[in-house]
């Protein structure tokens, strides 16, 4: 994903250094960065950092570190705050990068805990001893181990946890039993796939390019009545990794993230948001890489 949100500026052209603005200044004294009430959070701190990166900021390594240390080995943390500690730690650890130098010990306690949340099915939930995985869970949990340079145990256990997401129309639902897919299941289970060099069927990309909204953007589940940022950005990134061809929404999508764009430097996540914060604007980086290629 960095890879392609460093793509960004290319569509921001003179607008860069107002985003750039944005993610320093979403940093609070105690090295965290706001979440939407602005308290310093580790899931939004994941967006701070990985903004940073992707528009070639130095990270603030030191304030970043008192900010983690506390938290230890996420002893006290819930299975997403562990999974966010996990990638902080790594990117602080590698200047940005991932898989880096997080000391061997610390990591595999990190993880000995996150394994606590293995669904009975051999997923991830955010649930401890929950019966099934989701898909949220197992993406999560996957990305968290690659963060820390290895692998889930047993992974072809994920993928028979995914194949019971699969919903009636094809694609992933969250959970099990659901009537219908939703665009970030899906493309977190295309993800997924790809990662586990698991083939993925071509029907997928049909399915998601259908939730393209006619003013632009794409749309989190067939019923949704508007688009937003999340899913065009999950959506473009599943696409691209699919290698499907999306010329014919280049130019919608873009007008739908230019609706979203304000002049202090961050993206409102769809048209009813008030709020900026760093997890919307990063989407926006990472969609407008996709755009940009």
């Amino acid at each position: 994903m960095l890879q392609v949100a460093r793509l960004a500026p290319k569509m921001l052209g003179d607008s860069t250094e107002l985003v750039r603005q944005f993610f320093v200044a979403q940093q609070n004294p105690d090295g965290g960065f706001r979440d939407r009430a602005g308290r310093s959070d580790l899931y939004y701190t994941v967006f701070g950092l990985e903004g940073l990166v992707a528009l070639q900021m130095p990270l603030p390594g030191e304030r970043l570190m008192k900010y983690l240390q506390p938290f230890g080995t996420g002893a006290n943390l819930d299975f997403v705050h562990g999974c966010c500690l996990a990638r902080c730690r790594a990117a602080v650890a590698g200047g940005g990068g991932t898989g880096s130098s997080v000391p061997a010990e610390w990591a595999e306690e990190v993880l000995k805990r996150l394994e606590n949340f293995r669904s009975r099915d051999g997923g991830y939930n955010i649930r401890a001893e929950a019966p099934h995985g989701t898909a949220y869970g197992n993406f999560m949990a996957l990305a968290a181990y690659q963060d820390l340079g290895t692998i889930p145990p047993e992974p072809e256990r994920i993928l028979e946890s995914l194949g019971e997401l699969v919903t009636p129309d094809g694609v992933w639902g969250n959970e099990r039993g659901l009537k219908s897919g939703a665009t970030n299941a899906t493309a977190g289970a295309v993800i997924l796939l790809r990662q586990l060099q698991f083939p993925i069927p071509p029907e997928t990309g049909d399915w998601l390019l259908a939730r393209h909204h006619e003013q632009g953007g794409f749309l989190a589940t067939p019923s949704a009545p508007l688009p937003d940022l999340l899913s065009t950005a999950t959506a473009l990134h599943a696409l691209a990794a699919m290698e499907r061809d999306i010329s014919g929404i280049r130019e919608s999508c873009l007008d739908f993230i230019d609706t979203l764009w304000t002049n202090e430097g961050g993206f409102h996540g769809h048209w009813g948001d008030d709020f900026l914060d760093c997890e919307y604007t990063y989407y926006a980086l990472l969609a407008l890489g996709h755009l940009s290629l």
